[in-house]
């Protein structure tokens, strides 16, 4: 290696062309990720505001329509404009260059140096450089060179009075002189300004001369536009901050004029939201005589009905709520005789006729019965008052399950059902042990008394933010259209069935308010044949959402239907699923005292 070669030490050695170059590509993407990133979010909050804003979409289209209207007038204004000038330009020019050609030609047949070459080259420069001379305002440029059909053998020289010479003649110009002599030939074509040197367009105007012993010579008038193309820039600038003025002075006239209309809607927007919230005392000012205060005095006019309307049926059902109330109360004194009566009587049946015999027991269960409906009426007027209350305890769910499981056993080996429970594994959660007892309670029970001896199917499971339970039964299942009705109070699936069998009809419902009240979801789902289930899905911990169910509503061994033959309900969290009669039950916050 020579000594020149060798890197010397203590010196860092120069970064390579490459590694700049890396450098500045990084440096570029960097740039264009942060542009692309800025005019996403920009596009995003355009989007935002026209979906949101009505003021904002009346405005934008007033100003891009009023945009297009000046455009569109400019363009026409414009062009009528550029072709005056132009035309006007030609006629000017076109008078200028005969004028400027008879001054030529006499130029040439005034003088008597025309004996030889020499002379013709220096009178044709003198005739060319006296007529370009400026004789007004107006720039000219003259260009005189050799007739294309000239075949004389005296020759004068093409000569230019400027800047501008022969290359700027188009060859199809002096075709056409040389097929037409006797008239003006016109041609616009672009040139190079000689003063500014920038492009502009010029008028050619092409004649014919003749020169004394050398024949007939082309004079090329070029007349400069660079006072017509100044006054084009000039409307131009005109037109443009004209137009942009006019545009936002329109969207200003217009956001002006939205703002009276919008601003009353968006007012009453807010007093209906005011009025949806509860605060029915809400009003909007109506003033003056025009249509929004008639929408004003017909809106307070619709929430003075509706306020009256409400109060009454709240009205209604505090009275209704209490008769319920006080009635079940009352009832409990005398039902608690009648008890003691029928229990003495059901014991003493044996020595009874037995006609007599069987009206004591006949007395008896229904006495049950109505102290179950006496129980669950009690009950109701809770979860109406808003009086219930949630006492929570962790738990393990497989538990609570078997109890109920157990309550129901005489009803499962009176029908012949086997309940089969399904657990991977414990199941804690934090719930009131009473109430989620008597939703399985009253789940399994109607399994199994609808399941008609088929066996009942019980799973449990728990994920991250949720516990799910499910009793499946393979009865007769649920109808379309029944789903939606199984938590009302007092429907029954078959209203000819007796009401020796069953329950009381409030059963669900009083399941339906408990899953609420541990802010749960209780939802079913049946078809004809196929059986139904039921899912009680409660969060894991109070007060934390659900976010999916550890359990599938669907039976994994029932078939998917055709698409087509599928209703599609609301699922709990608002998506849509393909569950066909399913009814789902969301928990609503619902103020004490109001009936839901």
């Amino acid at each position: 290696m020579s000594e020149s070669a060798r890197p010397r030490p203590g010196r860092t050695p120069a970064p390579r062309f490459s590694d700049h170059r890396a450098q500045a590509m990084r440096a570029l993407r960097v740039l264009a990720g942060r542009s692309r990133r800025r005019l996403v979010r920009w596009m995003r909050t355009v989007v935002h505001l026209w979906r949101v804003s009505l003021q904002f979409r009346v405005v934008t289209s007033t100003m891009l329509l009023g945009l297009a209207v000046v455009a569109l007038l400019g363009s026409y204004l414009f062009s009528s404009i550029s072709d005056g000038l132009e035309q006007d330009r030609i006629e000017s020019a076109k008078l200028e260059a005969s004028r400027l050609t008879a001054e030529v030609q006499g130029s040439f047949d005034n003088s008597d140096r025309t004996s030889s070459e020499a002379d013709l080259n220096l009178l044709a420069r003198q005739a060319v450089q006296s007529a370009a001379s400026p004789g007004g305002d107006n720039e000219r440029y003259l260009v005189l060179t050799r007739s294309l059909a000239n075949t004389s053998n005296t020759s004068v020289q093409t000569i230019s009075s400027g800047r501008v010479g022969l290359p700027v003649v188009p060859m199809a110009l002096r075709e056409a002189v040389r097929a037409d002599s006797r008239r003006q030939q016109v041609m616009l074509v672009g040139i190079t300004d000689p003063q500014s040197g920038g492009r502009v367009p010029a008028v050619i105007v092409g004649s014919q001369v003749v020169v004394p012993l050398a024949g007939s010579y082309d004079l090329y008038a070029v007349f400069p536009m660079q006072r017509e193309q100044a006054t084009l820039d000039l409307i131009t600038r005109t037109f443009l901050i004209g137009g942009l003025a006019l545009v936002f002075l329109v969207g200003a006239i217009a956001w002006v004029v939205t703002r009276q209309v919008v601003s009353p809607v968006r007012r009453a927007a807010v007093v209906a939201e005011r009025l949806s919230s509860g605060r029915l005392n809400e009003r909007m000012r109506a003033r003056g005589e025009d249509d929004l205060a008639r929408l004003a005095k017909s809106f307070n006019e619709m929430a003075d009905s509706l306020q009256t309307q409400i109060r009454q049926l709240e009205g209604l059902s505090r009275v209704q709520q209490r008769f319920v109330s006080d009635v079940s109360h009352e009832l409990r004194t005398p039902l608690t005789t009648i008890r003691m009566a029928a229990d003495l009587i059901h014991d003493s049946r044996t020595g009874f006729d037995p006609a007599v015999s069987r009206s004591a027991e006949l007395l008896h269960n229904e006495l049950d019965r109505f102290e179950e409906l006496l129980a669950d009426l009690l009950e109701i007027s809770r979860f109406d008052a808003g009086a219930a209350a949630l006492d929570a305890e962790v738990t393990d769910l497989r538990t609570t399950v078997e109890r109920a499981v157990h309550s129901a056993q005489p009803i499962a080996d009176r029908w012949g059902s086997a309940v089969t429970v399904t657990a991977d594994g414990p199941c804690e959660a934090e719930v009131d042990v009473r109430r989620v007892e008597r939703i399985l309670r009253n789940l399994v029970v109607n399994a199994l008394e609808h399941g008609e001896g088929r066996p009942v199917d019980i799973a449990v499971a728990v994920n991250e933010t949720a516990a799910a339970i499910t009793v499946r039964d393979h009865g007769v299942g649920l109808r379309p259209g029944e789903g939606a009705l199984v938590f009302n109070r007092f429907w029954r699936a078959d209203p000819a069935r007796a009401r020796t069998t069953g329950g009381t009809g409030l059963g669900l419902a009083i399941s339906l308010e408990d899953a609420r009240l541990h802010d749960g979801w209780l939802q079913a789902w049946g078809e004809p044949g196929e059986g139904s289930c039921f899912r009680l899905t409660l969060p894991r911990q109070a007060g934390t959402p659900i976010v999916e169910a550890p359990l599938p509503l669907r039976p994994d061994d029932v078939p998917e239907p055709p698409s087509a033959a599928v209703r599609t309900s609301p699922g709990p969290l608002g998506q849509s699923s393909v569950l066909p009669h399913v009814v789902t039950t969301r928990h609503t916050p619902t103020a004490p005292g109001t009936p839901r």
